[in-house]
């Protein structure tokens, strides 16, 4: 019975190719799918045991390089491998050997594709002026620039391996590109204007920056918009292009605050005291340890208070830190023109009534007394 089953599964014949070589074909699928698939394993428990050590930064990009292997496509070469093994014609082998190109093409490329990533993110932390790395434009644009250059080398080493005159599809594609070019124009404004953020630096991720009527953190900056947190909480996105377009202050890179206030103080005041203000100002931004005192000066007679006009420089760039220094100034101020005698001016308006000459003064009241006819005869 075995010798029975033996003849009918080598002679028996299914699409062309006897039962015998299907079942061969199929036994090498498994054997090299299974061998592939634990050889990786091993390799990558191998290196897992290395990459305890210090200095294995070698191991770790190995392992992430070999973990984007794909199951799929190791399926499809151990298909090939027992498709191989089939009697097939010569045109069928000759595809079966140009799908062997695609298969290895595209796992190469996932490999590439991984390490290309890890190697452009290891860099810009590396470069990244912060502690924890949250992206940048540029890091953002070096990565699609790299896949983009990468999937496209890919793609025409395939079509080549396959038959098609790639010469030809490179000329179609770069008219095309001109067409679609021309379409997302907009598009193209706002990823050259984060080529430009990228590049020239006007702000970076954290940085806290006011554009126009618009003040917040810098959150995210991709390759069309910004993110920004606001002081409200609120989520503000917001074109690069527009962006490049504004002016933008970031606070982030103020150093020091320079600092200009004015105050008002009444017209009682006598030159001796005039000149002792300043002086006192000198004094009390000079007490201040976190303040720099540059000017304090009599500016100018106002309306109804005369003006005076003081320059100081924060040595701290925080705002919290500024209006502590601001409150501790104007605190001591007060004080100190409390004990001088002066005091500060606010909105007023002196009026004064002169009396009349006695002659107006006496026609107004005949005017007043006069008959009503005599008032008529005055009106005609």
């Amino acid at each position: 019975m075995d010798l029975a089953f033996l003849t009918n599964i080598t002679q028996t014949e299914f699409l062309g190719i006897t039962l015998a070589n299907w079942c061969l074909a199929l036994g090498a699928i498994t054997l090299s799918f299974t061998v592939a698939r634990a050889g990786i394993g091993f390799v990558l428990k191998n290196l897992r045991r290395r990459a305890n050590r210090p200095d294995a930064h070698l191991s770790h990009i190995a392992i992430e390089v070999l973990s984007s292997t794909s199951n799929a496509l190791l399926l499809l070469g151990a298909v090939l491998i027992g498709v191989g093994i089939l009697d097939l014609p010569d045109r069928w082998a000759s595809r079966v050997s140009s799908l062997w190109f695609v298969v290895v093409a595209l796992q190469v490329g996932l490999w590439a594709n991984r390490a290309i990533a890890l190697a452009v993110l290891r860099y810009f932390k590396r470069h990244s002026r912060s502690e924890v790395y949250t992206g940048s434009a540029l890091g953002t644009l070096a990565l699609w620039g790299a896949k983009v250059l990468l999937w496209a080398v890919v793609a025409l080493a395939m079509l080549s391996n396959l038959g098609v005159n790639i010469t030809a599809f490179v000329a179609s594609l770069g008219v095309g590109g001109i067409a679609i070019a021309l379409a997302v124009q907009n598009i193209l404004g706002d990823v050259f204007a984060s080529l430009s953020i990228a590049v020239d630096k006007p702000f970076e991720v954290g940085d806290f920056i006011v554009v126009g009527a618009l003040a917040g953190t810098v959150e995210h900056v991709g390759l069309k918009t910004t993110r920004i947190r606001s002081l409200g909480g609120e989520q503000i996105v917001m074109a690069n292009a527009e962006m490049i377009g504004s002016t933008i202050q970031n606070y982030k890179r103020l150093q020091e605050r320079r600092i200009v206030f004015k105050f008002r103080l009444t017209y009682g005041c006598t030159p001796e005291q005039v000149k002792e203000v300043p002086r006192q100002v000198e004094r009390i931004i000079g007490e201040q340890k976190l303040a720099r005192f540059d000017r304090s000066h009599f500016l100018a007679f106002g309306e109804n208070a005369l003006e005076f006009e003081t320059v100081y420089i924060v040595l701290d760039p925080s705002y919290n830190v500024y209006m502590d220094v601001q409150q501790a100034i104007n605190v001591q101020m007060m004080e100190a023109f409390a004990d001088m005698g002066v005091e500060f001016a606010f909105p007023t308006r002196t009026l004064y009534v002169a009396s009349l000459p006695s002659t107006l003064e006496n026609q107004l009241q005949q005017r007043h007394t006069a008959p009503q006819g005599d008032a008529l005869r005055t009106v005609q």
